[in-house]
């Protein structure tokens, strides 16, 4: 029956009219977005630059996916709820420009909000340009249904030149799996601030392969951004890059990270459950040198791997143990890089967000004069 189940539904995808998922060229136009109603930015030299992974506006609601949930479709309420809380902290902390991740655009999940265009239309921010990482008209998984989720980048400055630029596909997946999962992508565009034209890229590395995709995907952001360092060019870039800054004193979360009645080991020599949040990061240790050593982190390697608690650690499962700041989040996942001569100022991880998203929020002033 399990053969005969997928050879049907391999039919129905290669030979249905129109695919079920759609499919990236290596490098494509992002799709553009402006808010309903335009405000005058101030000219600045030193724009405030944010990336955060907001975890499709739903906070800490336990879906399926990920926290050991058994949720796959949330309430008007809930969504309004935390895309409310969103933009309140973005009013509040005022960032020129936002790198986000997991942003869903017409998502069944998440009543079929645009949450892009709803960001612009309720902030100060006035451009977006948006690239999918996952649209789908139909996943079976958990009564998902259509899903359209990916990588954007926020403005109040102009964007031209946006740019999807396709990521590697796991390889350890079967071909139906491999099919409907995930398309990772990094968007990079141009930005006109105050005259200054700076490059914005923005990335989600994968987080479960246990394969070499990850690998892949941090080579492809560091040949992005080599590219505009070699064309005199200045970047800001980041993301959530799923992956520990060098020298991190703890790399093995698998013991904080599993559900109830999990074990770590699936087998003797293999990673502990599937991927990187489940698995041990030693194999992984040394992905992000390269950019501490070339370009400058709004936040110091030195102080990202000060404690395995440290006050720039940007994700953890939610544990309701955790009763401060500091010891809530456990991990260092997200990062700002730039490579202009005058770096970054003001770096601060928000750790405050804890309830907005399974990820801290991370700033600083990128400095162009």
């Amino acid at each position: 029956m399990d053969n005969c189940r997928y050879i049907i539904l391999t039919a129905l995808i290669f030979l249905g009219c129109e695919p079920l998922v759609t499919k990236y060229a290596d490098s494509e136009d992002a799709r553009y977005y402006s808010a309903s109603t335009l405000t005058s930015p101030q000219t600045t030299t030193s724009p405030k630059v944010m990336t955060w992974n907001i975890r499709f506006g739903v906070g800490r609601y336990p879906w399926f996916g990920d926290s050991c949930g058994e949720r796959s479709i949330m309430t008007e309420d809930e969504v309004m709820q935390g895309l409310e809380a969103i933009r309140d902290f973005i009013m509040e902390h005022d960032p020129d420009i936002i790198l986000v991740q997991e942003i869903d655009r017409e998502s069944k999940r998440t009543d079929y909000i645009d949450q892009v265009q709803w960001i612009l239309d309720n902030t100060d921010l006035n451009y977006g340009a948006y690239a999918s990482m996952w649209d789908s008209q139909f996943i079976a998984s958990d009564g998902l249904g259509m899903v359209d989720v990916g990588n954007a980048i926020l403005s109040k400055y102009g964007i031209s030149n946006a740019e999807r630029i396709k990521l590697s596909l796991r390889t350890d997946q079967d071909p139906i799996t491999q099919y409907f999962y995930l398309r990772r992508n990094a968007i990079r565009a141009d930005i006109d601030v105050g005259g200054s034209s700076v490059v914005a890229v923005n990335v989600h590395a994968t987080a479960f392969a246990t394969d070499d995709t990850k690998q892949k995907h941090i080579d492809t952001f560091y040949s992005i951004l080599e590219g505009i360092e070699n064309s005199g060019r200045i970047f800001v870039a980041g993301g959530d890059l799923n992956s520990i800054p060098p020298g991190s004193p703890q790399y093995d979360f698998c013991l904080e990270d599993r559900c109830e009645g999990e074990d770590c080991e699936v087998d003797e020599d293999g990673p502990h459950l599937e991927g990187s949040y489940f698995n041990n990061f030693e194999g992984e240790l040394n992905l992000l040198q390269p950019f501490y050593e070339n370009f400058t982190s709004a936040i110091s390697q030195a102080d990202a791997i000060t404690s395995s608690h440290t006050t720039h650690s940007t994700w953890t499962t939610d544990r309701p143990e955790y009763s401060s700041d500091g010891e809530y989040w456990d991990r260092k996942l997200d990062y700002l890089f730039t490579n202009a001569s005058s770096g970054m100022i003001d770096g601060a991880t928000s750790q405050d967000a804890h309830q907005l998203s399974d990820h801290a929020p991370v700033s600083a002033r990128l400095v162009l004069e």
